[in-house]
């Protein structure tokens, strides 16, 4: 459907309907692409005339690489037209909906109103605050191990939940863990697919000591897969420098003492126009992203395995004290995938966090 493509757009998807047929449907590829409802216009052709028009998202009303797509909509004869969710965006809100009403079409909106927010929330958090969308993934038992206590981790969960993380990576802009992870599993963190293999997104190490061994894995393949290391003003310069001939990025966080601060780094990934990343960190990188208040959304996959014993943890520390001080998730969505179960959900938070 476009996701991993579209940015600095968000994924799109739209249907016309006709005396209850599907005529037209069509989904925004790639940023500079037509839009969604364009392709969806062009399929019905004359069809169209008349018909329901179903998009995930307020039509634009604004010129952009592409032109304003409520002057197709009005020019192709839609009757009416169902929207999921108005435009996050504050500075075009709403004025798609109002130019498709002025020319006498039906407006209506908040049809599955949840799952349009669900499929746009790393560019609705984007263009509000200019941050990325962050979601934390991890791969436990079900007594909460992510690894034994001789620290095997290969494979808690089935092919299945592997082939969907390789999907998610697929779809984001950064993959992100610490150096414990580095250091213990030497990950690629590249994205690998059956038939397509799949698009790259930028590895980021967060390494406040700049520990990356410069054999390591994700030193290689930086032309087709980038890596950024975030570290410290006080991590060696020689190591950056040998790092850097190796096609490295290392970027030194500004008003980070003995670790990275990952609000700052937020924020400098947010300015590079990055909206959405994939959190596969180790407990310290998890607790310490929870709390910096940058995680937005949680997945876990659990695997029918249990431990019974001593292994690692999600998290690392002691956690909140009250139950009242807990992380809460809402929606939640709940999937089967093989043997595994994986559950989603948002992270509760007030609009002064995002």
């Amino acid at each position: 459907c476009g996701e991993g493509l579209t940015r600095p757009n968000p994924p799109v998807g739209a249907v016309v309907v006709r005396d209850g047929k599907v005529v037209g449907s069509g989904f925004h590829p790639a940023a500079g692409e037509p839009h969604a409802e364009i392709f969806a216009l062009r399929q019905a052709g004359d069809l169209a005339r008349g018909a329901d028009l179903y998009v995930t998202l307020e039509p634009c009303n604004h010129h952009g690489r592409t032109g304003p797509c409520c002057e197709a909509v009005i020019a192709a004869g839609i009757a009416r037209v169902f929207v999921g969710v108005a435009d996050p965006n504050p500075i075009v809100a709403g004025s798609g909906l109002d130019r498709l009403k002025s020319a006498s079409i039906q407006v209506e909106t908040g049809l599955m109103e949840e799952e349009c927010r669900w499929l746009i929330a790393p560019f609705a958090k984007h263009v509000r605050s200019g941050l990325p969308h962050v979601t934390l993934k991890a791969a436990m038992t079900l007594d909460g191990n992510i690894d034994t206590s001789t620290g095997e981790s290969r494979w808690i969960t089935g092919s299945a939940s592997r082939e969907r993380v390789h999907r998610l990576r697929n779809q984001c802009d950064a993959v992100m863990v610490g150096i414990g992870t580095v250091l213990a599993d030497n990950p690629r963190l590249t994205t690998r697919l059956p038939v397509s293999g799949g698009r790259n997104a930028l590895r980021i190490i967060v390494d406040s000591r700049l520990l990356t061994p410069e054999d390591a894995e994700v030193t290689r393949g930086t032309g087709d897969a980038p890596t950024l290391i975030a570290t410290t003003m006080q991590a060696s310069e020689e190591k950056s420098q040998r790092l850097r001939q190796l096609g490295v990025e290392v970027l030194r966080i500004e008003g980070s003492s003995d670790v990275v601060d990952l609000k700052v780094l937020m924020r400098i990934l947010g300015q590079r126009g990055l909206q959405r990343i994939l959190l596969e960190g180790g407990g310290i990188l998890n607790s310490a992203a929870l709390r910096a208040g940058i995680v937005d959304r949680v997945m876990f996959f659990l695997a029918p395995l249990v431990l019974g014993g001593r292994g690692t943890g999600v998290f690392f520390g002691t956690g909140v004290d009250f139950l009242g001080d807990a992380i809460r998730l809402s929606p939640i969505h709940l999937a089967r995938i093989g043997d595994d179960i994986v559950i989603e959900g948002e992270v509760i938070r007030s609009c002064s966090q995002d």
